[in-house]
């Protein structure tokens, strides 16, 4: 798949049929938005463009609004490319792109950039300053433009609207069963291990604390059984996403202790994929009886996962 990045990086070569989103966790309704552009494009031709953003539109119209992300652009780039996209188009959502008229978001980016043929988008899909563009309005001046234009259905699983902001509410809420329904895989982050208190060896559970980008979304406060991925390499793990209230109260974090691993990836990028959650966090008298606790987490982790592997995800 060809990235470009930014409008100077346009015309690209080619006609095409064009798909545009923000995209964020690449779910279930996105893939059937992004699958009806492709398939268009097999049938006529074309190469199949996404069109996503550099940052969430919230970011520049409403700053200090912008929900936490469920995939890194990295992550999301590796996604759609899994789909059979041929090219994706990393628009910069400055306040000057902001301000585009929907014809001047069509004129710039779909005809003279993309030489758009076919648009296949949401059906609540808006563009354009003000958010004044429609599947309509796409329509109307595709016919001037000469491409065509559709709106795809929202898409629902067990009667219930797939959407990236139905997925935050239930992982916020520590529900993992919706997200993995919704995405079609287990949530995961990734992140840099990095030092901690100690407090974990101490214990007799020591943990890798990992620094997670501040963008991306953690699951409730609590604890979770899963797996940890480092390259080929993966663990069952006992996950922790909380702020330590035995020991006071930290910054919210994500430590996990590595069933079978002895070592230190310190440094490392580590993967981090959500099965189940466990309990809830709570404040323990005192270290025995977390310790206790932990052990006790520890063994439901090994039932629920150990032995069950799938393929890796890793945000």
């Amino acid at each position: 798949m060809e990235v470009v990045q930014g409008s100077r990086s346009l015309p690209i070569a080619g006609e095409a049929s064009v798909t545009i989103g923000v995209f964020d966790g690449v779910h279930a309704g996105h893939r059937a938005v992004i699958g009806r552009a492709l398939a268009v494009a097999r049938e006529r031709g074309l190469r199949a463009v996404a069109v996503t953003f550099d940052r969430h539109p919230l970011e520049t119209l409403s700053p200090g609004k912008t929900p936490k992300l469920l995939t890194t652009p990295r992550r999301k780039a590796e996604l759609i490319e899994a789909l059979g996209i041929d090219v994706l188009f990393v628009l910069e959502f400055t306040e000057a792109v902001s301000r585009w008229s929907p014809e001047e978001f069509i004129e710039r980016v779909l005809i003279r950039g993309l030489h758009a043929r076919h648009v296949a988008v949401g059906s609540s899909f808006t563009f354009g300053h003000r958010a004044a563009g429609t599947v309509a309005t796409l329509t109307d001046l595709g016919e001037v433009h000469g491409f065509s234009a559709e709106g795809m259905a929202t898409v629902l699983l067990a009667g219930r609207r797939v959407s990236s902001s139905s997925i935050r509410d239930a992982l916020s809420a520590g529900d993992l069963e919706w997200p993995e329904m919704a995405l079609g895989r287990r949530y995961a982050v990734e992140g840099a291990v990095v030092p901690g208190a100690g407090r974990g060896r101490e214990l007799g559970f020591p943990t890798a604390n990992l620094r997670t980008p501040e963008a991306i979304l953690l699951p409730g406060r609590g604890v979770y059984a899963g797996r940890a991925i480092a390259g080929d390499a993966s663990w069952p793990a006992a996950i922790n996403v909380g702020v330590n209230p035995t020991f006071g109260r930290e910054p919210l974090h994500l430590e996990a202790y590595l069933l079978g691993f002895d070592g230190d990836l310190t440094g490392a990028v580590l993967g981090i994929e959500f099965w189940a959650r466990l309990r809830d966090e709570v404040a323990f008298d005192g270290p025995g009886e977390l310790s206790r606790q932990i052990g006790l987490d520890v063994e439901a982790t090994r039932r629920l996962v150990a032995g069950k592997e799938r393929p890796p995800v890793i945000p």
